[in-house]
């Protein structure tokens, strides 16, 4: 099932699918929503960026020192880290990078 929107809802962090459906909800507490993709979104919660699956079960986490997430999109997420530009999968594994 694809994601379409992931939405801040007072104390809740509520994934919706293409037919505005909601497909689960998790708690928003010190989580900020930083990227969403088609089968998964990313957040940053304290020192981790982390990332969900549609049902709000973690499948990946990496550290967040110096790294800012820019977006997600497809099956990737991007972040600047320095001068560099980076794209990681869900699982968190750096799949390219190039200067920025």
């Amino acid at each position: 099932m694809a994601i379409s929107n992931v939405q801040n809802e007072g104390s809740w962090i509520r994934v919706y699918d293409e037919n505005g459906k909601r497909i689960s909800q998790m708690s928003s507490n010190r989580i900020e929503v930083v990227g969403i993709a088609s089968s998964f979104f990313v957040t940053e919660e304290g020192s981790w960026i982390r990332v969900y699956d549609e049902n709000c079960k973690r499948i990946s986490q990496m550290s967040s020192s110096n790294i800012r997430v820019i977006n997600a999109a497809g099956n990737s997420f991007t972040t600047k880290e320095g001068s560099w530009l980076r794209v990681y999968d869900a699982k968190c594994k750096r799949i390219s990078q190039r200067s920025a």
